[in-house]
């Protein structure tokens, strides 16, 4: 049995926040709730807030004009 350390462990830059669809207000409320729990400390709401919006990008539709 070794009583040896292994090496350090390097983490990387978080990813960026995912962009929330401008006039989408599904992404806009979830960038509000991301920003609030971002002021509030709570990273694991930010992290829900960050997937649901990675995954609401696909369904936006074409806004007729």
């Amino acid at each position: 049995m070794s009583n040896t350390m292994s090496g350090p462990v390097h983490l990387g830059l978080p990813p960026e926040w995912p962009q929330p669809v401008r006039g989408c207000r599904v992404c806009a409320a979830l960038a509000k709730q991301r920003a609030e729990a971002a002021g509030a400390g709570d990273q694991s709401k930010v992290s829900d807030c960050n997937v649901e919006i990675s995954r609401h990008m696909e369904p936006h539709p074409r806004r007729r004009r």
